[in-house]
Formats: structure tokens, C-alpha cells, sequence
């Protein structure tokens, strides 16, 4: 013998039912939290601020080495200091 019932209840009304706590409030603040954050790191993705996080010195490093390479093949870097 199979027996099934059909219920026909919004959410808020079951766990009322079954005296669970309403965890709306909590969960609204909780979504709030994770979008704020989820945008400060969609910021922190942005091109130009990846490159100064990777690279902080390396582009005044690279344009160091580049110097002294030109320094170095049109002979003055010899002389130089």
C-alpha cells in the first residue's frame, strides 16, 4: 500500500510548521557581505592595479637594464657614473 499527500504551502509556511527559525534576515546580511566583497575584488582585478601589485619596481628595473644596454653599446657607459 503506497499513500502520498500532496501539500500545497509556501516555504515560510512549512518551516513555520515545523518550527524552524526564520533565517531570511540573516541570510539578506550574509549576501550583502559576500557582494561587498565580491566587488572590492572585481577592483582589485582591474588591469592597471594587477600590474602595480605583479610589477611594483619591475618596469623602473626593466627601463634601468634598457639604459644601461644603450650605455653599453654606444660606449659610454665606460666613462660614466
Amino acid at each position: 500500500m503506497k499513500i502520498s499527500f500532496d501539500i500545497d504551502c509556501t516555504p515560510e509556511e512549512l518551516r513555520g510548521f515545523f518550527g524552524l527559525p526564520d533565517i531570511k534576515p540573516m541570510q539578506e546580511q550574509l549576501l550583502k557581505e559576500v557582494e561587498e566583497r565580491m566587488r572590492a575584488n572585481l577592483k582589485a582585478l582591474d588591469a592597471e592595479t594587477l600590474l602595480k601589485t605583479w610589477l611594483p619596481a619591475g618596469l623602473k628595473g626593466f627601463e634601468q637594464l634598457q639604459e644601461m644596454f644603450v650605455n653599453q653599446m654606444s660606449g659610454g657607459g665606460a666613462g660614466k657614473k
